[in-house]
């Protein structure tokens, strides 16, 4: 297998039998089959009227369950690529009413539009091979197939949030539409130029899926307010809730209800302990444990039952393997999978499992400054920077990981001067969010903004400063480092090109989808660079201050 799409593949990509992600070689080619076969059901999709919800849900879902640590099992992938195959024929049935196919089309038989289902998962796996990115890079050229590639990883990213908004109601047909177009757009021979106008494009329908999905929670939850979480166990059973489906928490919460039962979030819900309709339950008692990445040993050591409700699953040890519990689009194979919101099981194996036997000693962090809550004092924060007590603002968040070179973001938050703030999201902040960072005339050096889901509400926040200042995001005190894994950050990053923010710094490598002759137009267009040396960084953000 070849893989790219994510930030820990080995030396430009994986040519393994395994990804460093623990998908294995036959997973990865029926996952390449279903982003194949999605494209066709997309293609007609876009050019036919009509009621066109089923097949709206359907390309979010495929494009989701594709993503780094959501997907592992080849059995549940398998009714996926049948659904496309059939959305797609419906389709080209409607489409057929009033049009007719290119003849050219017809005898490529590796354009999507004539994809064909097989029941048996060994030759779907083997038409993988032809529809792989290795495959595309014969065809197409490198530069081509990777911009190719960032387009449909923004896609891949943009699909998850706009998920997170429709498994709670919000949905915009619009959005659909886009997304769609966007699709049947990967199904023609794009030239480099009109890809990288592909890529913008995918990031301007991305900051609409985020303001959508940041209204679906502030409506649905209240806005964020800042909260002091403890992020260590209370005596009692304890379930752990990871991943980041706040309505997949809330459902947990109402059937835990009254139980004895502590829930504590874990990795990327950390933020959801700061919603007003969350935090009422008072058996949300805090945060335990870190980053994703750090799973396998924390959730081997959490006395309790373990609920993964979107990406970041590991393969879980044997140790623990009968009590975490998959829910969404997560599966691992041979991991129980609770299909219809129904927790009973995972509430049975927290009753089961010891829990924590006593108080552990209590440690402190805290999240919550989402827009809403930033804003609300905007006034003192904009006196602060007129008066010279805020010199910089730094964003420093993003997605952590396994790979080395990460700790860079822990000494560029530690080595910040005294007289900056801090902006953090996303598993990112898992490296520093636990550290004691002070305050500046009563304003935190440390904002934990939230999940990656929220980083609308960052971009928000710069927008509206730069409005007080009357100057654009670029002339700010403001330097944007970020880091990142997976397609969700790819998706953020094509947000912030499309709205022309520059001399961003990433790390801890740079996408090695990017080719050199791509990243050079990147780096002309925008000043994107990689991470370097956290001083010579840090003197550098400051001079532009």
């Amino acid at each position: 297998m070849f893989c790219y799409q994510c930030e820990q593949n080995q030396k430009g990509g994986c040519h393994t039998q395994q990804g460093v992600c623990g998908k294995d070689e036959t997973t990865a080619q029926l996952q390449d089959v279903l982003i194949h076969a999605a494209k066709g059901v997309s293609f007609f999709t876009h050019q036919i009227s009509g009621d066109k919800t089923e097949y709206n849900a359907f390309v979010l879902e495929a494009l989701f369950t594709t993503v780094t640590n959501v997907n592992f099992d080849s059995e549940r992938i398998m009714p996926f690529i049948e659904k496309a195959y059939e959305l797609k024929e419906r389709a080209k049935t409607e489409f057929l009413k009033n049009n007719s196919i290119d003849a050219k089309l017809l005898t490529d038989l590796l354009h999507p539009i004539n994809f064909v289902y097989n029941s048996d998962l060994n030759e779907m796996a083997e038409f993988g091979k032809k529809v792989s990115i290795t495959a595309r890079k014969f065809l197409r050229g490198a530069d081509v197939a990777g911009v190719e590639e960032m387009a449909l990883y923004g896609l891949k990213g943009l699909a998850a949030y706009a998920e997170h908004a429709k498994v709670i109601n919000y949905t915009d047909d619009k959005i659909f539409a886009d997304i769609q177009e966007a699709m049947y757009k990967l199904c023609t021979e794009l030239t480099l130029e009109e890809l990288l106008g592909l890529s913008l494009k995918v990031g301007e329908i991305n900051l609409r899926v985020m303001e959508l999905l940041d209204r679906a929670h502030n409506d649905t939850f209240g806005h964020p307010e800042p909260t002091k979480v403890r992020t260590t166990g209370l005596k009692g059973k304890a379930i752990l809730v990871s991943g980041h489906d706040l309505q997949d928490l809330k459902e947990l919460l109402v059937q835990t209800e009254g139980k004895g039962i502590n829930i504590y979030t874990h990795g990327e819900m950390l933020p959801g302990l700061a919603y007003p309709e969350l935090k009422k339950y008072s058996h949300l008692v805090g945060n335990w444990g870190g980053a994703w990445q750090d799973q396998i040993k924390e959730f081997e050591e959490f006395p309790g039952a373990i609920l993964m409700t979107t990406n970041c699953i590991q393969k879980p040890k044997e140790t623990y393997k009968a009590r975490i519990f998959t829910s969404g689009l997560v599966a691992w194979p041979g991991v129980q999978h609770i299909a219809d919101k129904n927790f009973a099981p995972v509430i049975e194996a927290a009753l089961a499992a010891p829990g924590f036997q006593a108080d552990e000693p209590e440690h402190y962090t805290m999240t919550g400054f989402a827009h809403n809550a930033v804003l609300g004092v905007a006034d003192k924060v904009i006196d602060a920077v007129k008066a010279g007590q805020i010199k910089h603002f730094f964003l420093i968040g993003g997605c952590d990981g396994a790979k080395s070179g990460r700790n860079y973001y822990t000494d560029f938050a530690v080595k910040a001067p005294q007289d900056t703030v801090i902006l953090t999201l996303a598993c990112g902040k898992f490296r520093f969010n636990k550290l004691e960072f002070g305050d500046i005339g009563g304003i935190p050096r440390l904002l934990d903004v939230g999940q990656c889901n929220d980083a609308y509400s960052a971009i928000k926040i710069a927008v509206a400063l730069a409005e007080a200042f009357g100057t654009d995001v670029n002339s700010l005190p403001l330097s944007l480092i970020l880091s990142w894994y997976e397609q969700k950050a790819v998706a953020i990053l094509l947000t912030l090109l499309h709205l022309g923010i520059k001399n961003i710094r990433i790390g801890p490598s740079l996408p090695a989808f990017i080719e050199p002759n791509v990243l050079q137009i990147l780096v002309d267009l925008f000043n994107i660079k990689p991470i370097g040396e956290v001083d010579a960084d840090i003197a550098d953000c400051m001079q532009r201050a």
